[in-house]
């Protein structure tokens, strides 16, 4: 069975998010429970002028390396991704056509600010993330991405008392900014960090047929 039809064959989920906000290691925690529900994914990273998350990725040990590619953007992570995401689009169609088929591909965006969103052309559901290390006042600035993401991702949870951040400030911030849009706070450190943002995605309409090949 097939998932719900797009124009392309895989499920395209986009990841954002400032600079070390978590990205890359959500990616890591969902691929082994894709695996274990024997969905193929293949990934695709965006640095600015380097290929470091997807090294990371392919260094992993957690999916075949042939299935991840690194983007260059050159420029301001917004426009590879919401601008002009022609180089992520033909990334992924590489990768469909090289190693399809696929049931679902991360897309993670380089470190960005608080107004980049995905182009609906690029992905068909995304996540940003953000962290609480970064400051509790964040979720107040109502950035784009927190506002328009499918799904908003508060990681460090365990750091906030650490470096002075109101938990429950968040909290109530995210439930006001974000009402009719589902949120998580989560550690992703935590080997099962990602868990419930991986139960998340499954229960969005992209995913809800979507079987293993």
């Amino acid at each position: 069975m097939s998932p719900v039809a797009t124009e392309h064959d895989a499920v395209r989920v986009g990841i954002g998010g400032p600079v070390g906000s978590g990205k890359t290691q959500l990616v890591e925690r969902l691929l082994p429970l894709l695996a274990a529900e024997s969905l193929r994914a293949a990934v695709i990273t965006n640095d600015l002028i380097t290929l470091e998350d997807a090294e990371r990725i392919q260094r992993s040990g957690l999916i075949d390396p042939e299935l991840v590619m690194g983007v260059e953007t050159g420029a301001c992570p917004h426009t590879a991704i919401r601008e002009d995401p022609s180089m992520n689009q033909a990334a992924a169609r590489r990768l469909e056509e090289e190693h399809g088929p696929l049931d679902l591909l991360l897309l993670e965006s380089g470190g960005d600010n608080l107004a980049a969103t995905f182009s609906p052309e690029l992905v068909d559901y995304w996540v940003y993330v953000i962290d609480t290390a970064a400051g509790d006042d964040i979720p107040r600035k109502r950035g784009l991405g927190i506002l328009q993401a499918d799904l908003l991702v508060v990681n460090k949870i365990d750091l906030a008392e650490h470096v002075g951040a109101d938990l429950e400030r968040m909290r109530a911030d995210v439930a006001a900014v974000r009402p009719a849009r589902q949120s998580l706070f989560t550690n992703l450190r935590d080997p099962d960090g990602a868990r419930e943002v991986f139960e998340e995605l499954c229960r969005s309409a992209l995913f809800r047929d979507l079987t293993p090949r």
